[in-house]
């Protein structure tokens, strides 16, 4: 059972669980926050042109896009894997 308040005999204050941004800032999501900026950060750092082969052809482009293209690939890969339904 939760918890209810008193003297209105609602739950939590103002709709949000009663837990404001200490409940939404977990350890996990904060670690997640740091390793995404971190990875921006390095991306971003790392403007040389580079070569890369895309099956067949042969592309030259800087490698911060490189980078950022397959971390959005993989952040989309994720996504999906670990998208829960909704029933």
């Amino acid at each position: 059972m939760s918890r209810k308040n008193a003297t209105t005999g609602a739950r939590g204050s103002g709709g949000h669980g009663g837990e404001g941004l200490r409940g939404r800032l977990t350890p996990g999501r904060i670690a997640a926050l740091v390793v995404a900026v971190l990875t921006l950060v390095f991306i971003f750092e790392n403007t040389k042109e580079v070569e890369i082969r895309l099956l067949i052809p042969e592309v030259t482009i800087p490698l911060f896009l490189a980078l950022l293209g397959t971390w959005v690939v993989g952040g989309l890969c994720g996504a999906y894997l670990f998208h829960r339904r909704r029933r």
